[in-house]
């Protein structure tokens, strides 16, 4: 009996998608385009607040969230995808990927609860809340509809609908969005962990849960898409405002520019550095064998081989390299102190074998492991002032050393907050602006094993290393030209935001962390009684002598 029902399901499956389906695409196309030429007939606009919703202030409005909100074409699953391999394990991604023929044949409502239950059922609280807080909302942001936004950003209440798990969607709507209200699937769970099952409550179906919480009072508007579906949940609102989300030309949908992010995304964590759709997590399995031992490859280059043929093996093994203005000053009697920009461990490595000559670097949190296999010496700082100065000038009176004043890596283009302690040790000072490009794994985390993180690098088919030396720093501009330390550290912190397009923060490594891994990394550091604030995108005004020091501007 259950063959017969599977051949059955399959061919209703194929009726639908083969058949209702592209012929319902084919009238929404009609339809559409009689009623844009109704449109610009007629000066009433249909189903629209206004040409510029922006424009127009609304007291209450009430929304989904995917396919509204975000693209309609990428579905639930690459979001599914991102629980289950940061919050999960790479097995528990795998199994949601092996389930995909299955979820093409169930419906709505079964392929949810299957793809709730693969990624949750025991899944720990904190590692969801974790995935929720520092990995989600990255992504939601680079997917966000313009359209919707702007009839968001001009209201005055916004309550959102999902069927998806609170837990997936509610911190992100609250912090990003300003949401006053989320109503979504709740999960069951024993102690600290989710069973994978729901809650009573079942799976939250919006135009019924908008009934039951507006009640008699309707919102003034709702944003739909232009899915079939939606039109019962229309007839609820006083008004409603379709955008445009068509599966069939995902190119027509307007995505939100960095820019206009109500908060800017600078600190986020997790692994993986595309979007996790079924074709490109296929495609990520079918490369993890042969980038883990390409991985392996790259890394024994630099371990075992000298400077003259390892930077053009490293370049044949499918690294993209970019030096710019390559060119060594004049060793003074301290040495020359390269100062870097920090984007993954792997920096001090890249500029040494670029410049083709061994250098020093200092670091606050490197594991045993990457210090055992670096190619080049590495010395851990204590994050004491007095004793990192004499580690750092017993160093330079040795030979060339790389700092990255950031203390910690970024991925995105923003600069941390610069230390000033190296400005005050070198009479030769080379800004450097490093920048990293990666298309499937990130090579940094917060809350993972650092260990792991050159492995990660390596594991890119084809990353990239932007590498340029911008010259020596003029001697007006240092100490020695009377320049207090911040000073020097806030001019090379602009210099180097300039050359690479990057803007500058008053941000810190101890920020990062907070937020990241709710600890201030490795090395405990004082309190400075101050809450971290939000990332501002302007050029910071005062870097402190160390974090906590002295009192900063943040705009």
């Amino acid at each position: 009996m259950v063959f017969p029902l599977v051949l059955l399901r399959l061919a209703k499956w194929l009726l639908y998608h083969v058949l209702v389906n592209s012929c319902y695409k084919a009238a929404r196309k009609i339809k559409s385009h009689v009623f844009h030429l109704s449109h610009h007939e007629s000066s009433k606009p249909l189903q629209k607040p206004s040409s510029s919703p922006s424009t127009v202030k609304f007291d209450l409005v009430a929304c989904d969230i995917h396919g509204v909100i975000l693209r309609s074409y990428n579905s639930f699953f690459p979001y599914f995808m991102l629980v289950a391999f940061e919050g999960g394990s790479i097995f528990r991604a795998l199994l949601l990927l092996c389930s995909c023929p299955v979820l093409w044949i169930l419906n709505y409502e079964l392929k949810l609860k299957v793809m709730i239950f693969i990624s949750f059922c025991g899944l720990r609280i904190k590692d969801m809340d974790m995935a929720a807080r520092v990995v989600l909302p990255k992504f939601y942001m680079e997917n966000l509809n313009l359209q919707a936004y702007e009839i968001l950003a001009s209201a005055g209440t916004r309550v959102f609908f999902s069927a998806v798990p609170r837990m997936m969607v509610e911190g992100f709507l609250k912090e990003y969005l300003n949401a006053d209200d989320v109503i979504a699937t709740e999960l069951h769970t024993v102690g600290c962990y989710f069973t994978g099952l729901l809650s009573g409550k079942g799976l939250i179906v919006k135009h019924s849960a908008l009934k039951d919480y507006f009640g008699d009072k309707k919102p003034d508007i709702g944003i739909v898409s232009s899915s079939v579906h939606d039109q019962v949940f229309i007839s609820h609102c006083k008004e409603a405002y379709v955008v445009n989300n068509e599966e069939c030309d995902p190119g027509s949908v307007m995505l939100l520019p960095r820019e206009k992010y109500p908060k800017p995304v600078i600190f986020h964590d997790g692994r993986l550095a595309f979007f996790p759709t079924p074709s490109a997590t296929l495609c990520m399995f079918i490369w993890l064998p042969i980038g883990v031992l390409l991985a392996i490859y790259r890394m024994l280059l630099g371990i075992f081989l000298c400077h003259k043929w390892t930077l053009a093996l490293v370049i044949w093994s499918g690294i993209d390299l970019n030096v710019k203005d390559c060119s060594n000053p004049q060793r003074s009697e301290k040495g020359v102190l390269y100062v870097c920009t920090h984007r993954t461990l792997l920096d001090p490595v890249f500029l040494s074998l670029c410049l083709g000559k061994p250098l020093t670097a200092v670091t606050y949190s490197l594991s045993k492991v990457s210090e055992f296999i670096s190619p080049i010496r590495t010395m851990r700082l204590t994050r004491d002032r007095e004793k990192d100065r004499e580690t750092m000038q017993k160093l330079l009176s040795e030979g060339d050393l790389v700092v990255c004043p950031e203390g910690t890596t970024c991925r995105e283009p923003y600069l941390l907050r610069f230390s000033s302690l190296f400005a005050e040790l070198a009479d030769v000072v080379v800004p450097v602006a490093v920048n990293v490009h990666v298309s499937m794994f990130y090579g940094t985390t917060a809350s993972g094993l650092k260990c792991l993180d050159p492995l990660f690098f390596f594991m890119n088919p084809r990353p990239s290393y932007h590498i340029e030396i911008l010259g020596k720093v003029p001697e007006e501009h240092t100490c020695g030209g009377g320049e207090c330390a911040y000073e020097v550290a806030n001019y090379i912190q602009r210099q180097l935001g300039d050359a690479l397009g990057f803007d500058c923060t008053n941000l810190t490594r101890k920020d990062k962390y907070m937020m990241l891994a709710g600890n201030e990394g490795v090395v405990q550091e004082k309190e400075s009684g101050l809450k971290p604030k939000f990332p501002t995108t302007q050029t910071a005004r005062n870097n402190g002598e160390r974090d906590g020091e002295r009192e900063t501007s943040t705009v």
